[in-house]
């Protein structure tokens, strides 16, 4: 599904502030992508979770069906199914449902569940998680297929079971993986030939992973016979951009606090962040957790992380709030419309076409003043016949 470019599109867990109305942030996440839309991203990802409190979407497959809807070209995903916590058949039964109702603009991010507090809800061992995905991924692929699947496993089982729905895309719905520091994810998609979601990409240990992240990925490919492409890998980049890296500070001192209490303080991540909020601020930018900055500032992390990584296919900047609403649209605009172009030489032409003008400009100024003498001439001489 892609046409060569380098892709740009968000992460949606999403995170919202617990004194927001629940009800209007979801609203504001409808809005947020048909933003995104008319500015011309090419995919949204929409996250799973049932706890917590902060991020409050638990059917990615419902707000999809909305937000297609509400939008024309954009790309949605499942960012991403927590497969332990679902039949593999009734998940597969209304992913490919969504791929008819989107006219194949949906895609299916699967992982092994984030939040250790929704896997104990449903009785679910942590340490099992990553084993059920493998285990319902190896079903799923072949079910989106159109293939007839029998299968009997501890926790769920399959009998002669088929799709009613053929796939709309061919041979399936586009699929991707989530992956953090653990080499879980790009062994899931080399094996099963998909793509790659890398989150924690921009954390210490896990920037220092990316080299041989992809080699995880095409080593388990060639094990199992799939091919794979580095276009179909996303890294996902907390970011958020104004017109100065002053202006960038001073906006993500709207939410950042909240955001980092979550993190430290609920679901217990290891940042060790002391101090007031600005001290903690500084210690999470400088750890290079996250690019707050000015569109410079983006372009230059996109370059390090392609350099890093030995190159991938697309950016994801996670939708965090750590700005206002007016203020979070206009950094998405400012990467669109300042960021994006680089990346992708989208003015290369245009520049070109300008050094060409400017280097032949004498010449060219010249034939115009000679072209302008000559019709001057051609008007006397032809009032001249007309008056005799």
């Amino acid at each position: 599904m892609s046409d060569g470019r380098f892709r740009f599109g968000i992460f949606l867990a999403p995170f919202h502030a617990m004194d927001e109305h629940p009800t209007l942030a979801i609203e504001r996440d409808f809005q947020l992508i048909e933003h995104l839309d008319r500015l011309g991203y090419d995919e949204a990802w929409i996250g799973e979770h049932h706890s917590a409190g902060f991020e409050i979407i638990p059917s990615p497959e419902l707000f999809i069906a909305g937000a297609a809807e509400r939008t024309r070209h954009i790309r949605l995903g499942t960012g991403v199914n927590s497969l332990p916590y679902h039949h593999p058949f009734i998940l597969a039964d209304r992913i490919q449902q969504l791929d008819h109702q989107t006219r194949g603009r949906a895609m299916f991010g699967v992982g092994p569940g984030a939040l250790p507090s929704d896997a104990v809800i449903l009785g679910i061992d942590p340490l099992r998680q990553r084993d059920m995905m493998d285990e319902a991924l190896s079903v799923i692929v072949p079910l989106l297929r159109g293939e007839t699947v029998t299968h009997k496993s501890d926790w769920f089982q399959m009998v002669d079971a088929r799709l009613q729905l053929p796939p709309y895309t061919r041979p399936h719905i586009e699929m991707a993986v989530a992956g953090s520091v653990s080499p879980a994810g790009p062994r899931a998609a080399g094996k099963y030939g998909i793509g790659l979601l890398s989150i924690g990409s921009t954390s210490p240990m896990g920037y220092m992973a990316l080299p041989i992240t992809w080699q995880i990925v095409e080593d388990e490919a060639r094990e199992n016979g799939r091919t794979v492409s580095r276009r179909d890998w996303r890294i996902v980049v907390p970011m958020h951009v104004a017109e100065t890296r002053q202006q960038a500070f001073e906006n993500v001192r709207f939410g950042l606090g909240n955001w980092l209490r979550y993190f430290t303080e609920v679901i217990a991540l290891p940042f060790p962040l002391t101090g007031t909020l600005d001290q903690r601020i500084e210690q999470y930018l400088a750890g290079g957790h996250a690019v707050v900055g000015d569109p410079d500032d983006a372009f230059a992390r996109i370059q390090d992380l392609q350099a890093k990584s030995g190159g991938f296919g697309g950016l994801l900047q996670l939708a965090h709030n750590w700005a206002d609403f007016p203020q979070t649209l206009r950094s998405y605009e400012l990467i669109a419309r300042y960021v994006a172009p680089r990346v992708n030489q989208l003015n290369l032409t245009r520049d070109q076409s300008m050094a060409w003008t400017a280097a032949n400009r004498d010449e060219l100024i010249g034939a115009a003043k000679d072209a302008k003498v000559l019709a001057a001439q051609k008007y006397s001489e032809e009032k001249q016949q007309r008056g005799s």
